[in-house]
């Protein structure tokens, strides 16, 4: 257990144990009463304590099998699609979100937003309704699995998610009732959308809006047996207008979110007295505070003020090294976990070697040795994957094929949601969406992080460097390692390979450098930079 929490623990002790237990009663109006300054300071001490436990991987679950993966609506059906093959494994915590598409759309009973019952097209399949009318509320059979099995588990909320914005089929089947009846509220129509993010997002200038966040999340509280709350900033990055037509949020922006999060904090510390268990916050979102702060996430504010309890960074891309987003995270005493989201990079090569149980081990042992707290995968769905019993063990890790690459995800995402995404970007990306050409006489660096000690691990080095036109001779580009020149061999007509020395290689950052010596050839491009590790 974290120091930190341990003390807060044992100050605690005393009023936790007169005062968690004395609950308030509702009010007339059925709202929770104030609690008190040592009530507050008792359920913060459980929020302390309970945030700082061991997760060795979060798993995502989008919450998508109710509606495509069902041949019968049954609670066991549903937890046999994604979830009963997890026990055992290393997943100590689940964030399920019920319905990833569409905001006010949910596959959980609710009476403040929509329950998602389309059957067109491709959803003929849905069972949300059937399930619901049999008793088997989605995220109540999720959260009892999770109590018998004692896996923590949290209800993920998607802020602004903006599937239905999609022009395949899916997109007009995913516009939810809210946004049909207030178009209004949206940041653009099909026919006039903004140059940032996309124009079915709900923009968050408007209080109801923010209202009816608020109350999505306070109806789950209230009802359901989760842990916590995960708010998925991430999906989408759009929340107000003014940043989606090309302005970067204001003073008033800023302060319409944090007041959202001062609700949530406040009314989740209340229903969390009253069970006598606290309700925890987590948040996904950009991994440079700046960025953030650009969209209209007030990040750093939040974690000032106490508002959150755990950290997730990254999704569609990442702008800094881990250690970054560790430090902001554990300055304020909160845990921060790595986001490993699926690669979305679109060339096949490179896609498959990202992608695979070795890009996927080289990521999490990286993000290890820069001191996260915990593995958080998202869109990875397949519960007999031996990754789950893998990633969330480092030393275990570090006897297994790796491959260490610059990024896993596509470099021009980052300017999707903000058109100058790219000026917030402060580490090096070589991939085949973001490839460096190399001209002749000018060297070119390349920092290539790698999550371990090869001579510790025993670990036998192989470098790929894949190249556009291959030099002839190959000779001609030298490629040196740490100031270690590295012989490279053509063997596939793509790539140029070369064994390296395991005392060439450190953990932590690796200077790759290139240089393309005096010749007829007048440059070179350079698309991907790859460290295989075998034992």
């Amino acid at each position: 257990m974290h120091a930190y929490a341990i003390r807060l623990m044992l100050v605690f002790t005393v009023i936790v144990s007169g005062q968690i237990h004395s609950a308030q009663r509702l009010s007339a109006e059925g709202k929770a009463k104030e609690l008190s300054p040592p009530q507050q300071q008792a359920i913060k001490a459980l929020r302390k304590t309970a945030a700082w436990k061991k997760r060795r991987i979060i798993f995502n679950n989008d919450g998508n099998e109710p509606v495509y993966s069902l041949d019968e609506a049954t609670p066991e059906a549903l937890l046999n699609v994604r979830t009963s093959p997890l026990k055992g494994s290393q997943v100590d915590t689940i964030f399920y979100c019920t319905w990833s598409s569409g905001f006010g759309y949910f596959t959980h009973d609710t009476k403040v937003g929509d329950v998602f019952t389309e059957t067109g097209k491709k959803l003929s399949k849905n069972k949300t309704a059937e399930l619901i009318a049999k008793g088997h509320d989605p995220l109540k059979v999720m959260t009892n699995w999770c109590k018998q099995n004692d896996v923590e588990v949290f209800w993920s909320f998607r802020l602004n998610d903006t599937h239905d914005a999609s022009r395949e089929w899916y997109g007009p089947l995913l516009f939810s009732p809210v946004k049909k009846k207030h178009p209004e509220w949206l940041m653009g129509t099909a026919e006039k959308r903004p140059p940032n993010g996309r124009w079915t997002a709900v923009d968050f200038t408007h209080p109801e809006i923010c209202d009816l966040a608020f109350r999505y999340v306070e109806e789950v509280c209230q009802n359901y047996n989760v842990d916590g709350i995960e708010l998925d900033f991430f999906r989408h990055l759009n929340y107000f207008k003014r940043v989606s037509w090309g302005e970067a949020a204001g003073e008033k922006e800023l302060e319409m979110l944090n007041q959202l999060m001062r609700r949530i904090r406040k009314m989740a510390d209340e229903e969390g007295h009253k069970r006598g268990r606290p309700i925890l916050i987590a948040i996904r979102v950009p991994d440079s505070v700046e960025y953030a702060r650009v969209l209209g996430l007030d990040v750093e504010t939040w974690l000032q003020e106490d508002l959150v309890d755990l950290l997730t960074v990254t999704g569609y891309f990442r702008l800094n090294p881990w250690k970054k987003s560790v430090a902001l995270g554990h300055k304020y005493h909160v845990p921060v976990y790595a986001g490993l989201s699926e690669s979305r990079q679109k060339d096949p090569v490179a896609r498959k070697v990202y992608a695979s149980p070795e890009g996927f081990r080289g990521r999490a042992m990286t993000a290890w040795s820069e001191g996260v707290d915990g593995i958080y995968l998202f869109n990875s769905f397949n519960p007999r994957h031996p990754l789950w019993r893998e990633l969330g063990d480092p030393e275990s890790l570090k006897t297994l094929p790796k491959v260490y690459f610059t990024s896993a995800r596509s470099f021009s995402s980052v300017n999707h949601w903000w058109k100058k995404g790219a000026s917030y970007m402060n580490r090096d990306i070589l991939t085949p969406d973001k490839p460096r050409k190399i001209m002749t006489g000018t060297e070119v660096t390349v920092t290539l992080p790698v999550g371990e000690n090869p001579v510790e691990t025993e670990s036998d080095l192989l470098l790929k460097v894949r190249v556009r036109d291959l030099p002839m001779p190959n000779e001609s580009l030298q490629v040196s390692l740490n100031g270690t020149p590295i012989t490279l061999k053509n063997r596939d007509g793509k790539f140029l390979e070369g064994t390296v020395s395991r005392n060439t290689v450190h953990q932590g950052e690796n200077q790759v450098r290139f240089l393309l010596k005096q010749g007829e050839q007048k440059f070179t491009v350079v698309e991907d930079l790859q460290l295989w590790t075998s034992h």
